[in-house]
């Protein structure tokens, strides 16, 4: 017979130690002294962390009479509390690290995290206030809440069936646009607020570009609309953005055709050596008389602005889909020309899988890449221009240099 207690028990145990030790050193230096102090510190929270890992052990009604008396302890606690403070802080935590005790014994790696989590949430106490209560704009805090509800309660009760003819405009992939717009204006106003224009808008922009680059260049346009000042690191961010179109065209080929990709791979380095140049020379222009981190500048994003833009794209896949129907699958050139309109990157797939397919050559590929760029370079001045004249003045020249040294190599590169 074996008597060693099971190893996932102790483990649980052990979990459900270490996370109580965790929290409770964290209220033990909160718990205040005198008659006003709190009442559970160090021992209440790891006993009661280990008391609920023992109950799960032991089944459900140990679980339900050690969770009732920990809610009635925690109860009294308060009743009889002495403190100026209102709050249930404390009460609340006692009660969950019995609850992360319970499921330690089930998901010890869960419990572990989690109570991590909990001892970072109240040993940052000050911070926190100090963030809702003077770093944060009531526009930041009610646009923060559109984008959540735009996110998580409208997207997802969107139909994603499409409605025209030809299958390319779907509600709920309009809508996710209208959300990357928005959900790019605030990681833009975020890095903003934490690294000043110079820095902040160009990493925003850069990682913004390999989800939309069309759209990073919107969101800044906003943002060089409301607050003219910062124009120029408005534009470097639009240019970091295009940056990354041509990075994340050259990982889209690796998976579609490397054929393709070392046909192409000159085009791709010399328009992103340009497009990072441009975006250098703009970051170094950028103002930073108003570079203060803390420093607010209008709201994180225009919700409008995300529904127009939106509403252009959908009319840009509509005409591109009736281009197509009305060309055929065989016009390879202008089919690129009109899908580029919209997305590059649909272009370099579909030719790097029509390549790998044998049914068209990579010359004809490479083409059909130049003429998808330029188109959705195209697209990209249109939106710029739509944020005023500034703004596209300082993104035009990087973007045409791009576009010619991009085309450039193309013509110096062999027929294949």
């Amino acid at each position: 017979m074996n008597d060693m207690p099971d190893a996932d028990v102790l483990l649980g145990l052990t979990v459900a130690l270490g996370l109580g030790l965790l929290i409770g050193i964290e209220r033990e230096r909160n718990k205040g002294s005198g008659p006003g102090r709190a009442a559970a510190g160090m021992r209440s929270f790891t006993l009661v962390a280990l008391m609920g890992s023992l109950a799960s052990h032991l089944g459900t009604p140990a679980m339900v009479l050690a969770g009732l008396f920990v809610s009635a302890a925690a109860l009294i606690a308060f009743l009889r509390s002495n403190r100026d403070d209102p709050g249930l802080t404390t009460e609340i935590a006692l009660l969950l690290t019995y609850l992360l005790g319970v499921l330690a014994q089930t998901e010890a790696g869960l419990a572990a995290a989690l109570g991590v989590l909990v001892a970072i949430l109240l040993a940052g106490k000050s911070k926190l206030h100090r963030f809702a209560q003077t770093l944060l704009t009531p526009q930041e805090i009610h646009d923060g809440l559109l984008l959540l509800a735009s996110a998580l309660i409208v997207l997802p009760l969107l139909p994603t069936t499409a409605i025209d003819p030809w299958g390319v405009l779907e509600v709920r992939k309009l809508w996710a646009i209208v959300v990357l717009i928005m959900a790019i204006g605030a990681a833009g106003h975020v890095a903003l607020r934490v690294f000043g224009p110079r820095i902040g808008l160009p990493v925003a922009g850069f990682v913004g570009g390999f989800v939309s680059s069309s759209a990073t260049i919107a969101a800044m346009g906003q943002r060089a609309q409301s607050d003219p000042t910062r124009a120029v690191a408005a534009a470097a961010a639009g240019m970091a953005s295009s940056v990354a179109t041509t990075v994340l065209m050259a990982i889209l080929l690796v998976s579609a055709s490397l054929t393709l990709l070392r046909a192409v791979w000159p085009m791709l380095l010399a328009g992103t050596v340009t497009a990072l140049v441009a975006t250098v020379l703009l970051a170094r222009r950028a103002r930073t008389s108003t570079s203060d981190p803390s420093e607010t500048s209008g709201r994180p994003f225009n919700p409008v602005d995300a529904l127009i833009f939106a509403g252009l794209l959908a009319t840009v896949l509509l005409a591109s889909a009736v281009l197509k129907a009305w060309l055929g699958p065989q016009a390879i050139w202008l089919a690129a020309a009109s899908a580029g309109l919209a997305d590059v990157h649909a272009v370099t797939l579909s030719m790097g899988q029509l390549v790998a397919t044998d049914q068209i050559g990579v010359g004809t590929a490479r083409w059909a890449l130049v003429l998808g760029f330029a188109s959705n370079m195209a697209t990209k001045m249109f939106l710029a221009r739509r944020a005023g004249r500034e703004y596209l003045g300082h993104l035009w020249p990087g973007h045409l240099a791009m576009l010619l040294v991009f085309a450039g190599m193309a013509l110096l590169l062999p027929a294949g």
